[in-house]
């Protein structure tokens, strides 16, 4: 699955246009790649990370195990909501390849406003539904699967407003379509 989330965390970052000093979060950060992109692009900053599997976190933290000795990354294994940060704390939230497991609600992506700052960006990427109804191992009992009307009403539950989405549909190749989610947070 590393390989093959490559592409989209890659893209999803680039949106980011992450800044040195940036306070960046990965929401289900899997084996701990795009957190050490992250270190690499925050270089004075700090990276915070989450994600609900015990297995993952062990791989991460072996992965990035330099960057959390050095006090730059902190991760942890807990739920998208609430995740234990203080509010307007973060200035850069990438979920690439999790939103297939929030709630109808909107109750994630809702902290996930909560903690960004105003002016903060958040990217978000997933495979579109007409590539993912596709594959055997994506259910509706397992992922919730969107296209570009579902993914935007999933960010304004959120919080956010129309104009401070933008949703892109890059192909990632091999014929995987994606939707690409950039919000901005304005200071209203």
């Amino acid at each position: 699955m590393a390989m093959v989330n490559r592409r989209p965390i890659r893209l999803a970052i680039d949106a980011l246009a992450i800044a040195p000093s940036d306070v960046v979060l990965e929401l289900g950060f899997g084996p701990g790649r795009g957190i050490a992109r992250l270190v690499a692009l925050a270089c004075s900053g700090h990276v915070l990370g989450v994600d609900h599997s015990a297995v993952m976190l062990a791989q991460a933290s072996r992965y990035n195990r330099r960057a959390i000795a050095n006090g730059r990354v902190q991760l942890q294994q807990a739920r998208f909501d609430p995740l234990p940060w203080p509010s307007e704390s973060v200035d850069k939230i990438l979920a690439a390849n999790v939103v297939y497991f929030f709630r109808n609600d909107g109750a994630e992506i809702r902290e996930a406003n909560r903690v960004l700052r105003p002016g903060g960006a958040m990217a978000i990427y997933a495979t579109d539904r007409s590539t993912m109804a596709s594959w055997k191992f994506a259910r509706g009992d397992t992922h919730r699967m969107f296209d570009h009307v579902d993914l935007m009403s999933l960010i304004q539950l959120g919080g956010f407003a129309d104009d401070e989405i933008t949703i892109k549909l890059p192909s990632v190749g091999l014929g995987i379509g994606g939707l690409l989610a950039v919000v901005r947070k304005s200071g209203r």
